[in-house]
């Protein structure tokens, strides 16, 4: 059972950062969009860059028209940046099944040619991508109460128990057979909102798109 969200000012607006290789079109992008529209919250969703460093700066780019202190929310490698900008500007942050150790998981990548299905993009991931991620790397995690983790126990790509030690302390939700996509993110809109401070009729659902591979 999650605790009680923190007792702050409502988020003044949200920033979704999608995956690796995924986009502004993906379901938990839409989702997010929609749910911010229907509370007339400000939301801002980029399409990000492969390039982690590029990736970063670009959405350290969009706070700003967020208002003074926006909820962040990322999924896999997007939940890794999201971090990186919490840690940095003292901000809450929704995770839903964030990457960790961000320069393992693409180790195994390095040479391989990927193609944006959004953008159409065509890129290879090299040494470069390995070396920006161990820089951006947080040397640790602090105050985990500004942090809500989204975990799926069936998760292929990462394993949660990982971003669970990483974030102890933090509040945590741990959906059973829940898969790395986290197609389950339309039931728990709610409690990412709630997370910053702002409540969504527990009977509002978003629509519903078919979840693409989102790293």
């Amino acid at each position: 059972m999650l605790s009680a969200p923190c007792r702050t000012k409502p988020a003044s607006g949200v920033l979704y950062l999608h995956g690796f290789n995924s986009g502004v079109d993906s379901p938990k992008a839409v989702w997010v969009r929609e749910a911010c529209a229907y509370l007339g919250l400000a939301c801002a969703t980029p399409q990000l860059t492969h390039r982690p460093a590029d990736a970063l700066a670009l959405a350290e780019s969009r706070l700003a028209e967020l208002g003074p202190a926006p909820l962040l929310a990322g999924s896999s490698m997007g939940g890794f940046l999201a971090t990186c900008l919490a840690e940095h500007h003292g901000l809450r942050a929704a995770l839903i099944n964030p990457a960790v150790a961000p320069a393992r998981l693409v180790a195994d990548w390095v040479d391989e040619v990927f193609v944006n299905a959004t953008t159409g993009e065509h890129f290879t991931v090299g040494e470069v991508h390995l070396a920006e991620l161990a820089a951006l790397t947080p040397a640790r995690v602090t105050a985990p109460e500004r942090y809500l983790l989204l975990l799926g126990t069936a998760d292929e790509v990462l394993n949660p128990s990982e971003a669970f030690a990483l974030y102890r302390g933090a509040r945590t939700l741990m959906h059973p057979g829940a898969d790395h996509g986290f197609a389950a993110l339309a039931g728990h809109l709610t409690v990412l909102l709630a997370h910053g401070g702002h409540a969504l009729p527990p009977a509002w659902r978003p629509r519903q798109h078919k979840e693409p591979d989102d790293l």
